[in-house]
């Protein structure tokens, strides 16, 4: 072996006189000990440095003279290693020299074994010797095992902290580019702690509320301090939901610390412990004044653009209606005395005229300004009624198939209106599967459903029960690029002079005014589906029937010198009206607004109904003054007319049948058979 543990083992002679070194690597080498004689000092001291058990020396030999440099290695020996010495001396008579005694006290550890000296006594020695020196370099070992471990140590703790200055790094990185990625998009996040009750904001978040530097403190309270009285109750509300929900999401307007109203939209996420507990909650929030502004500029452009849309439509359809009746009234007024002429002339204008009442009912009902009389019935029934007008409308080339729910629940709907956009849908299905080669199949469902919140997000109405009346059609669909445009008025698929346009948009009206809502669904090459979708009615259904067919009432004449007192402010109208109630036996007293009307009401003389338009100036409108005509004259009838209501809730309150209405344009016979229901109830 002549590695460093073999070097470190071996026994160095230094007996450089006679043959003591000779006999002492004898002794020694037959207990396998690895001896090494060293011939002179330095070749010792060398041996020494370079690694060695123990080593022997004569004591002469040390009286020589210092080996070189042998003091300077054993002052400087690591903390671990006392190299071992045996030094063979002479007897002695007495003290030896202090020479001799100073350099046996400098090599420190020092075995002395005086001559003469058996072999097993010089073999025990060495191998006590020997055996100390292993013990230094196992503690050696685990010394340096220790400082290993220590420095494995504190390269792990050196480079824990560098990764943690990493990702202390990484985690400012990230949060610098949140916050101006949020500040770039014109957002400030906030987040509450539940527990200890602090909060946090960026500087944004106080910027947007107009402060400039850091307010004091945010909460719930200052926050809503903040928020208009208008939206204060809703912001309360969204507020009181985050513990069950576990989201905030808001948008409300807020009063800036200059006084300025602002709209801000608001969301957060709460944050639970693993019993459910509310930890912290988090969120955005942002300024949404310009968004605002700009969606509400796009609206109006919209608007403006549906406007000239409609305004072309209606002045197209209007104008063919007015050629008509103008040129048919030309004729009569050139040749009067050919009657047969002028009646045939004349019922191509009253056709006409009544092509152009409809026209404006449909508009009235895409506008929501038609009024109603709704009732609670089931839908079933008036469909049943229905059904034998649905399959002439269909036609025998078309299957018509009704698929009623038998539990369907009721629903307030005015008769007439809800026959009328059911047939515009069968009518719509039947015109879109002409020419189709295969089966021509139109179903008509009703269904019971509930919706949940995000199945009405889209259309304006609360969630809950709702009544589903759907007309399918196996017909060619509609491209996607047009679906979205197919409530628009006077917008058609069909070919010119198939369609006005209107239909849809009637539909789409009526279920407004009803407080539901329409859907289509449809797909190229299969069909088209539109479902009305209705509020379930809380009200048990009556028993009034449809619109259905109504038996002729003979026409009725005043009797008894019954007063009408007419009120309108159109001229011509007021004279027509004059005319047809004079020409019906009654006695007219005519006014031109409200106020002339309650003169006459306050007055003594005999007034047996008041037959007023709704709309009209001066501050009193048609059903106020009903009102106020039943106050003074408990009892008096009235008869309203209109063909417009300018506010919706009003058109539905005339409705209820507690102010009956003539729908403009009316006939003589039409006014006649309503003033006799309404004297006669």
């Amino acid at each position: 072996m002549t590695g460093p543990a073999a070097l470190e083992d071996r026994i160095l002679v230094f007996a450089p006189r006679g043959r003591d070194g000779v006999v002492i690597e004898q002794v020694l080498s037959r207990s396998g000990n690895a001896v090494a004689v060293c011939a002179n000092s330095a070749e010792w001291v060398a041996a020494i440095k370079s690694g060695a058990g123990v080593a022997l020396v004569t004591e002469e030999a040390l009286a020589d003279g210092e080996p070189a440099g042998l003091f300077t290695w054993l002052d400087a020996q690591p903390p671990w290693s006392d190299f071992p010495f045996i030094v063979l001396a002479t007897r002695q008579a007495g003290r030896r020299p202090a020479r001799a005694a100073e350099a046996l006290s400098r090599l420190g550890n020092v075995v002395l074994l005086e001559r003469p000296i058996n072999a097993e006594t010089l073999a025990s020695a060495v191998a006590s010797a020997l055996r100390g020196r292993r013990r230094q370099y196992q503690a050696r070992g685990h010394l340096l095992a220790l400082e290993g471990a220590q420095d494995q140590l504190r390269r792990a703790n050196e480079e824990l902290e560098c990764r943690v200055a990493e990702r202390t790094q990484e985690v400012e990185t990230a949060r610098e580019t949140l916050a101006f990625a949020l500040d770039a998009a014109g957002m400030a996040s906030w987040d509450l702690d539940y527990v200890v009750g602090t909060s946090r904001r960026s500087p944004r978040f106080d910027a947007i509320f107009g402060y400039g530097a850091a307010r004091p403190a945010w909460d719930r309270d200052s926050f809503l301090a903040h928020v208009v009285a208008e939206d204060r109750g809703a912001v309360e509300a969204a507020f009181a939901a985050v513990v069950d929900s576990g989201k905030l999401d808001l948008e409300c307007r807020i009063r800036r610390a200059d006084g300025t109203v602002r709209w801000v939209a608001m969301q957060g996420h709460l944050k639970r412990d693993e019993f459910g507990k509310p930890l912290r909650i988090a969120g955005i929030l942002m300024d949404r004044t310009d968004q605002r502004l700009t969606e509400e500029a796009l609206r109006q452009a919209q608007k403006m653009e549906a406007i000239g849309q409609l305004t072309g439509g209606v002045a197209h359809d209007f104008n063919n209606l007015l050629t008509v009746i103008v040129g048919g009234l030309d004729m009569m007024l050139r040749r009067p005395e050919q009657v047969d002429r002028v009646k045939r002339l004349a019922e191509a204008a009253m056709g006409a005229a009544r092509r152009g009442e409809q026209l404006t009912q449909q508009l009235l009902a895409f506008s929501r300004r038609q009024m109603l009389r709704p009732q609670t019935l089931n839908p079933n029934r008036l469909l049943i009624d229905f059904k034998p007008l649905a399959e002439r409308a269909a036609g025998a080339a078309v299957e018509l198939a009704f698929d009623l729910d038998p539990a369907l629940d009721p629903i307030r709907i005015d008769p007439a209106q809800f026959e009328a956009a059911v047939l515009n849908l069968i009518v719509n299905a039947r015109d879109a599967m002409e020419g189709s080669n295969g089966h021509t199949r139109v179903a008509v469902t009703s269904r019971n459903v509930h919706l949940g919140t995000a199945a009405v997000a889209d259309h304006g109405v609360p969630p809950g029960p709702y009544i589903v009346i759907s007309v399918s059609d196996t017909g060619s669909g509609i491209p996607p690029d047009k679906l979205q445009r197919v409530f628009e008025p006077f917008f058609t698929t069909k070919e010119v002079g198939k369609g006005t346009g209107l239909g849809l948009s009637q539909v789409y009206g009526f279920t407004r005014s009803a407080k539901g809502f329409t859907r289509i669904e449809s797909q190229v090459g299969t069909g088209t589906t539109v479902s009305l979708y209705f509020p379930r009615s809380t009200d048990p259904a009556g028993d009034e029937a449809g619109t259905g067919s109504t038996s002729a009432i003979p026409l009725r004449r005043a009797g008894d010198g019954e007063v009408i007192l007419l009120v309108e402010d159109d001229q011509q109208v007021l004279a027509m009206a004059v005319e047809s109630l004079e020409e019906l036996h009654y006695r007219v007293i005519v006014a031109h607004n409200a106020a002339e009307a309650l003169t006459h009401l306050h007055g003594v003389e005999r007034i047996d109904i008041l037959f007023s338009d709704v709309v009209m100036p001066g501050g009193m409108n048609g059903s106020q003054l009903a009102l106020e005509a039943q106050r003074v004259r408990p009892g008096i009838k009235v008869l309203l007319t209109s063909g417009y209501v300018a506010n919706l809730d009003e058109g539905q309150m005339i409705g209820r049948g507690e102010l009956p209405v003539l729908n403009k344009p009316y006939r003589r016979d039409e006014l006649a058979r309503s003033l006799r229901l309404v004297l006669g109830s």
